[in-house]
């Protein structure tokens, strides 16, 4: 392939939700603490559902503003029950994608990533107290919170892969070129084994 052409891969794909499931769910196979199937799934939906990047911004009075997420999530104590909910949904599903498809567009920004993972926790949360439920599962939206690190990890590497086209696992490069890696996404990818505990 001509150097030109490297970095211009087109995902040619009529479900985009089912290839994030697939894509996801094969790395999350491949961790040593993977996370429940259902967070797979919820997560495959938000990238499918944020697909369109007009869904990122807001747009009033004939101008184009990005969305404000830690503002949105202080408002929303003031709006009605359903309302907050839909706030509150909005702001952790937009949390996660940023945290994790798009983590390289918070070096532009006056925040960082752990910013954005903990306003998307505390979004899940603030959610589990409105509607807990999905797919009948009680108190998802907490366990979702729990691994929201894990799955803004696979969504990273899942992201990397389809920049690059490389069926190669991206933290393998990283280590080779003497790159930084966290631990996080070392317990991820199956690096390394998550700590044990002592039953006493």
């Amino acid at each position: 392939m001509p150097s030109s052409e490297i970095g211009k891969t087109i995902i040619l794909e009529t479900n985009l939700k089912g290839y994030f499931f697939e894509g996801l769910n094969r790395l999350n196979k491949k961790s040593l603490c993977p996370v429940p199937e259902s967070a797979i799934y919820y997560s495959s939906d938000v990238l499918d559902k944020f697909a369109l990047s007009q869904d990122f911004f807001d747009f009033s009075e004939g101008k184009v503003r990005e969305k404000i997420l830690g503002l949105k999530l202080l408002e929303a104590s003031q709006l009605n029950r359903e309302e907050q909910r839909k706030v509150y949904k909005e702001v952790a599903d937009m949390s996660l994608i940023v945290c994790g498809y798009f983590s390289e567009s918070t070096h532009k920004k006056l925040v960082d990533a752990q910013y954005y993972s903990q306003l998307g926790k505390m979004a899940y949360s603030q959610l589990n107290s409105l509607a807990p439920h999905f797919l009948d599962i009680p108190s998802f939206y907490n366990m979702f919170a729990t691994c929201f690190e894990s799955i803004t990890t696979l969504m990273n590497l899942l992201a990397s892969q389809s920049k690059t086209g490389a069926d190669s696992h991206l933290i393998f490069k990283k280590v080779l070129n003497d790159e930084f890696v966290s631990e996080k996404e070392m317990l991820v990818s199956g690096i390394i084994n998550p700590p044990t505990r002592k039953v006493s």
